[in-house]
């Protein structure tokens, strides 16, 4: 199977480079992807697959039916671009200024497209495979919004999978890990409230930039001090915000930051402690505290039979040399945890290459993801629809024989 499979995908690239592009050049921000969901749907409408739209108010959802019944599986691709300029000039650049496909969801779309259109020519597999196509993966949590929306009620799903683009890894490998491969993502915000005062008169006043300061190192005492060493916790205090003059003591001063872990109990730890710490340092510095604690994303966490199987799909696909099982986990965030709170499934890497597959014309920058000088590897997409397809006949194999 997988000789034809690779010839047909690797005879369609040129039509699913020109679609990659396409999106790639009308970015869309989270909630606003109409025009990609639009050519989403016609796409697999083209191809016969009923679609369903709105879920997650911008989400495509389509239903590929085998030949008989059995099991169903989920595969998931975002859609979402980031709010942010591009610096290639080649012609597939943005033409949505201040707007750009710098993670690489248009090739996430382009992939999934391809398996979409291989499976529904080729429908010899028992059950049903769901192509999902998800809005606002970039901070708008468009996979929680796709469930609240009856995602798997409307299309129940016995496991769904996930796939995201890596550079750094070479192109024709794979990552992937069970248990946690992405972390949680929360962010905070802390006032701290003073008594705003002459610079040079400060026992006058009460002074908020202190504590802002104080509060700030003590926060890192959290990790190194509170929490077990072997446990993966970051705490980033990314702005502080007071004052308006050089010579004048503000009346307060406002923090806020990410929290990253990769459980829910360390996040627990770490909340608490920021919470204790804000409040009895501030009262310590003769300040008022107001904390809030916004938990955004959990940690995206692989089941194990899951990712075992994935393996095994991979090991078949391109070999276990180019397989590397039990990758670090990133500590960025990733919003298909909330599926894989839902469903069980197994989200993986990738790999991308270093950025010389890029066209005369890119950035000076690297080829880093959210970078304005990114670009997705085109080459992909006949591998990544592979493993799909692949996945996808393993999984209803497999289920079906255990039925």
């Amino acid at each position: 199977m997988k000789t034809a499979l690779l010839d047909t995908l690797g005879s369609w690239l040129p039509d699913m480079t020109a679609i990659r592009r396409d999106i790639h050049a009308r970015p869309e921000l989270a909630f606003q992807e109409i025009r990609t969901a639009d050519t989403v749907a016609r796409l697999l409408e083209s191809w016969g697959i009923p679609t369903h739209r709105g879920l997650g108010t911008t989400g495509v959802v389509g239903r590929i039916a085998g030949r008989g019944p059995g099991p169903t599986i989920g595969l998931r691709a975002d859609m979402d671009a980031l709010p942010m300029p591009e610096a290639n000039t080649f012609a597939h650049a943005s033409q949505n200024p201040g707007v750009m496909h710098a993670c690489g969801h248009d090739g996430h779309t382009a992939m999934l497209l391809a398996a979409a259109r291989y499976l529904a020519r080729h429908p010899d597999f028992p059950g049903a495979v769901v192509v999902i196509f998800q809005p606002a993966e970039e901070g708008g949590g468009g996979a929680r919004h796709m469930i609240e929306d009856g995602l798997f009620d409307q299309f129940p799903m016995d496991a769904v999978f996930g796939m995201h683009n890596w550079p750094g890894l070479p192109v024709g490998t794979f990552g992937l890990t069970a248990g946690p491969i992405m972390a949680s993502s929360n962010r905070f915000q802390i006032t701290l409230r003073g008594k705003g005062a002459h610079g040079a008169m400060p026992h006058l006043g009460v002074d908020p930039v202190v504590a802002a300061a104080q509060l700030t190192l003590a926060f890192q005492t959290i990790l190194t001090r509170d929490q077990d060493p072997l446990d993966a916790g970051v705490i980033s205090v990314t702005q502080i915000h007071a004052g308006s003059a050089d010579n004048v003591i503000p009346d307060q001063a406002v923090l806020r930051g990410t929290v990253r872990t990769l459980s829910t109990p360390v996040l627990d730890q770490i909340e608490n402690r920021m919470r204790d710490l804000t409040g009895h340092l501030a009262q310590a510095l003769r300040c008022t505290a107001d904390f809030q604690f916004s938990r955004e994303y959990p940690a995206t966490v692989n089941h194990p039979a899951e990712t075992a199987l994935c393996t095994q799909v991979l090991n078949d696909l391109v070999g276990a040399d180019h397989v590397r099982t039990g990758v670090r986990p990133s500590m960025g965030a990733e919003d298909f945890a909330f599926m894989l709170q839902a469903r069980p499934g197994c989200y993986l890497w990738i790999g991308n290459g270093e950025g010389d597959h890029r066209t005369p014309g890119h950035g000076a920058g690297p080829s880093t993801l959210h970078n304005s000088s990114y670009d997705f590897n085109d080459e992909l997409i006949p591998l990544g629809a592979a493993y799909w397809v692949m996945l996808a006949h393993r999984f209803l194999g497999q289920h079906q024989a255990a039925d």
